[in-house]
């Protein structure tokens, strides 16, 4: 048999695996600190960035959007749009119709969904 498994490889697989959670944990805890930083000095989901000594600490902020899939159902009957929907809000037909101008944003009001998250990147700048 090609494939051995020893006990020493599941005491080393378990060992590497707490380090691993434990290395996660440390992050974590980091990753949380330096967003109480960006929302204390720049906001909360706004984008910053600090340069210390030779690192740079840069918060990026993502949103993402989706239709609420019961409010926009409901909508898109009362606005006659049968077509837009497909047992859930079809978002492409949906941005489609938003872009030819068959239906307005404003009709469309409560129906986007919009969450942020928040990402933090930590590398070190070229010294010279």
């Amino acid at each position: 048999m090609d494939y051995l498994i020893t006990r020493d490889m599941l005491v080393h697989y378990d060992e590497l695996n707490r380090k691993k959670k434990e290395v996660e944990t440390q992050l974590e805890k980091l990753k949380k600190a330096f967003n109480q930083y960006f929302d204390t000095s720049v906001g909360e989901n706004v984008k910053g960035e600090i340069k210390i000594g030779d690192y740079h600490l840069q918060r990026q902020i993502r949103i993402s959007e989706k239709f609420d899939q019961d409010i926009t159902v409901k909508r898109l009957e009362e606005l006659n749009m049968q077509d837009l929907i497909k047992k859930k809000p079809d978002e492409v037909k949906i941005r489609s119709a938003l872009n030819l101008g068959l239906i307005k944003e404003q009709d469309l009001e409560g129906c986007i969904q919009k969450n942020a998250s928040q990402a933090i990147y930590v590398r070190q700048l070229n010294v010279k």
